[in-house]
């Protein structure tokens, strides 16, 4: 089944509301910082003579240290896979996606993405939430987990399980030999009825834009040492290790021809090895 003009519209609707919803709770939480949107397009002749583009939006203040909220639509001649089904065949990809690095230690980084591809004649929908604190809490990791079943509880039973197993499975560090937070839930080639899997699409992601705020409300004026933030910079290289060597939507993005610093938006502001 194709997307119909109509489905990508319908995606890109949720997927920029995602985005000037989570704008907004990051200048609430900030206080002074606004978020700043920069536009691009997919460079041309880069991956194939299609193209497209996104929105770029990026926050800097005095309590929220980085964090960005993008949305992007492309499409190419050849999809970038390695090897596959898939490999080399037309293919459209639109999706919302979010990343955080807060000033307090206490506030945990998190991330959320939810897409939508079309390559060759089959579409399907991804996406997922994690939470990476340097300092656990386990009322944030329960709240943010009971956040993500309540979103799932409209699939059938298990759901939840699945992609809580998945999560953990993808956000692994095999040379850490250690999961990359807390967890949540990842799920990806989704197929059937567009509106369900887009409802779902909506209810995930809607989920962390209530949950992830309250977290952060609770923990980024919590007081905290130079030994804290010093070892929240070593935290951090965790996760930029995962995001540059591991994570498929980093290697897609690069691969696909599209915004170079939209695509690195996630990686943390300052860092230590």
């Amino acid at each position: 089944m194709h997307l119909t003009p109509a489905h990508k519209d319908q995606a890109l609707v949720l997927f920029k509301s995602v985005q000037q919803r989570l704008a907004a709770a990051f200048e609430a939480i900030d206080g002074e910082a606004k978020v700043v949107f920069t536009s691009w397009e997919k460079a041309p002749g880069a991956n194939g003579q299609s193209g497209g583009g996104g929105t770029m939006g990026v926050i800097r203040g005095k309590v929220v240290e980085k964090a960005g909220a993008n949305v992007s639509a492309v499409t190419g001649d050849k999809y970038p896979a390695l090897e596959g089904e898939y490999k080399d065949k037309p293919y459209f990809a639109a999706g919302v996606s979010t990343i955080t690095h807060m000033f307090n230690p206490h506030a945990p980084i998190a991330h959320m993405n939810v897409r939508v591809l079309q390559v060759g004649d089959i579409f399907w929908v991804g996406g997922g939430a994690d939470l990476t604190p340097f300092k656990r809490y386990p009322e944030d990791t329960a709240d943010f987990h009971r956040a993500l079943q309540e979103a799932c509880s409209g699939q059938e039973s298990g759901t939840y399980e699945k992609y809580k197993a998945w999560c953990d499975e993808y956000f692994y560090i095999p040379h850490r030999q250690s999961t990359r937070g807390v967890g949540g839930i990842f799920f990806d080639y989704l197929k059937g009825d567009f509106a369900a899997l887009l409802a779902f699409l909506d209810a995930v992601s809607s989920a962390y834009v209530r949950v992830y705020p309250q977290i952060l409300q609770r923990r980024c004026h919590l007081p905290y040492t130079d030994v804290d933030k010093d070892q929240q910079l070593y935290w951090r290289g965790r996760y930029a290790e995962f995001n540059l060597v591991y994570d498929r939507g980093t290697k897609f993005g690069l691969l696909s021809g599209g915004h170079t610093e939209a695509i690195l938006v996630s990686m943390p502001p300052v860092v230590k090895w």
